[in-house]
């Protein structure tokens, strides 16, 4: 009997195997693509940032410290990227939660109120995050834009 419900189950789960769906991911080409026009962004707007790119898990895929970016930019670079990732939306969002008043929104896991981390997303799956830290917050995101724009061209 045993051996009967073995076999029987056996093509039914590997029906089901071929159900599921695909996920798309951030892979090498895609991640050299955004850090190539960050950085060029950065360099047409003459400063030195930190660049980071996550995924959807928030876990680091690239961390580029600028030559004259601060120490303090590494960390902040990936707790806006995280953040984006995390939260499908752009950590300016976070900002503007916390100018509002709504300060226990930091109790929210890897929340970061500070602008220059977007999501990185594709046919509305959210595959990570970029993010740019070391000049002004709304260049950061402008270089962190960049990234994702040059991806969403190819």
């Amino acid at each position: 009997m045993f051996k009967l419900l073995a076999v029987t189950l056996i093509p039914v789960m590997t029906m089901f195997a071929s159900d599921l769906p695909s996920k798309k991911y951030l892979n090498l080409t895609a991640i050299k693509t955004m850090v190539a026009a960050a950085e060029a962004k950065a360099k047409e707007l003459n400063v030195s940032v930190t660049i980071c790119v996550v995924d959807e898990s928030g876990n680091l895929l690239f961390l580029e410290k600028g030559e004259t970016a601060s120490l303090n930019t590494i960390q902040f670079a990936q707790k806006k990227a995280r953040h984006a990732a995390f939260y499908g939306k752009p950590s300016k969002d976070g900002a503007d939660t916390v100018q509002k008043g709504s300060t226990e929104a930091m109790a929210f896991p890897e929340f970061f109120p500070n602008q220059g981390g977007v999501p990185v997303r594709v046919d509305g799956q959210i595959l990570g995050g970029i993010s740019a830290s070391g000049a002004k917050s709304e260049i950061d995101e402008q270089i962190a834009q960049a990234g994702v724009d040059a991806l969403l061209k190819k």
